[in-house]
């Protein structure tokens, strides 16, 4: 009998602690509320529902794992939205002049590719430079390039979307590999690499270190200077990256795509167990968190409620993952 409850109280305090792990914790709701989004409608779990959430939060997941790095390092970035339709009109118009060029289909799909990741590549450079050199507050400088990125985006393309796009280019968003959307399988990819690189490379550990403390990681011998320019370089590029997801899906360039993106992102990255002070979070924990950011607007969708109580919904949880990450501090 005493063996009995031993047992049981082991397994108890293995659950709780578990579920005191935020990736864990979080995964946890999603089961549930995937359960209870069931029991409402019984279109929801499916097997080609859940793959079409997969594909619904692949642009969210994949700039929430850009954005992931920044807050791990104790900073902010609010142009994500702009940068991704900045470089996704440039990276159409780069196709257009492949095209025009005569290079092919092809090398034009590769250069619009490139053209793309390289233009959210260098927006992110230049937010990095500046709260480095221009010692301007991360908040600051990417609210600056929200504006700045939007208004080229506009600048370049007269304010008119890019079609045109050709079945090499859109297959990277509406293609399947067997039952699993291409964008599904990019965005899992991806948060592989990512989860090596903050796990087991001193690039990884730099990061949090930054986050936890700038000055003393400095002093300690981190290449700060350097490292914040990588960072929201990768940030940029993933945002770009996304774009092309999007674009893809859709068969066009919008110069007034992303918008309000870099909230649903944060959200993710917040949800997902990151501080907000920066130093801690788990870059799979951004992962679920943009599918259970996904999974409320597909069941939302799927329930009949109107577009506008779900941008109420995102706010609330947004401001309910900070609160937790306080609660869980003051503990």
């Amino acid at each position: 009998m005493e063996q009995g409850e031993e047992s049981a109280k082991s397994f108890g305090a293995l659950a709780f602690g578990l579920l005191r792990h935020q990736v864990v914790s979080i995964t946890a709701i999603m089961l549930v509320m995937w359960v209870i989004l069931w029991q409402m409608s019984p279109h929801f779990l499916t097997v080609r529902n859940i793959l079409e959430i997969t594909l619904q939060a692949s642009v969210t997941a994949v700039i929430a794992a850009g954005v992931s790095f920044v807050i791990y390092a104790g900073m902010i970035d609010l142009s994500v939205g702009s940068i991704f339709a900045m470089a996704a009109v440039g990276g159409g118009l780069a196709y257009h002049a492949a095209n025009n060029a005569q290079w092919g289909t092809f090398p034009g799909v590769a250069a619009s590719l490139l053209a793309t990741v390289a233009i959210g590549g260098i927006a992110g450079l230049v937010n990095g430079l500046s709260v480095v050199y221009l010692r301007i507050p991360a908040f600051v400088a990417t609210l600056g390039m929200m504006g700045i990125a939007r208004g080229i985006g506009f600048i370049i393309c007269d304010g008119v979307p890019i079609y045109g796009l050709p079945k090499a280019y859109t297959e990277i968003g509406q293609g399947k590999f067997g039952p699993i959307p291409y964008p599904t399988i990019i965005t899992i990819a991806l948060f592989l690499v990512f989860f090596v690189i903050l796990r087991n490379t001193r690039f990884g550990r730099f990061t949090y270190a930054i986050g936890s403390n700038a000055e003393a990681s400095r002093l300690s011998g981190i290449k700060v200077n350097f490292m914040i320019p990588v960072i929201f370089v990768i940030c940029g590029a993933c945002a770009a990256l996304a774009s092309i997801i999007e674009a893809a899906r859709l068969g066009t360039m919008q110069p007034n795509g992303g918008q309000g993106y870099e909230l649903q992102a944060i959200g993710a990255v917040y949800i997902g167990g990151a501080s907000i002070s920066g130093g801690e979070g788990h870059i799979l924990g951004s992962l679920i968190g943009a599918i259970l950011v996904t999974t409320i607007r597909n069941g939302l969708n799927i329930l009949g409620v109107s577009a506008f109580w779900q941008l109420v919904v995102n706010g609330l949880i947004i401001i309910f993952a900070v609160a937790a990450d306080q609660i869980r501090k003051r503990r």
